[in-house]
């Protein structure tokens, strides 16, 4: 356990795994959301691909696999949907802020 001492020294406590100085990743959260909505747009095509491939008869996409996707497609843009209100409407509060 560290003491007060400890602190005063110039060590610091921070997140558990974060070394102080610590470079943050790359990226950050731009990346982070670029990369998420890479994901879900490429889980809407292929649900897109899938339901074409059964309509035009091919054996390998059973109803089964094109409901499958087509559901997680669903959830995944759902999901980003939800990300996205969430973020206005932290915008929304901070420029509503009296400064």
């Amino acid at each position: 356990m560290k003491g007060m001492g400890d602190v005063a020294a110039g060590t610091s406590i921070g997140p558990a795994g974060v070394q102080p100085g610590a470079q943050a990743p790359q990226g950050g959260f731009g990346a982070s959301m670029s990369k998420a909505l890479d994901n879900v747009s490429r889980v809407q095509n292929e649900a897109g691909d899938l339901q074409k491939a059964f309509e035009l008869g091919d054996p390998r996409a059973d109803l089964a696999r094109v409901m499958v996707a087509m559901q997680q497609s669903q959830v995944a843009f759902r999901a980003t949907v939800e990300v996205r209100n969430r973020l206005v409407q932290a915008y929304q509060d901070v420029m509503n802020m009296p400064i």
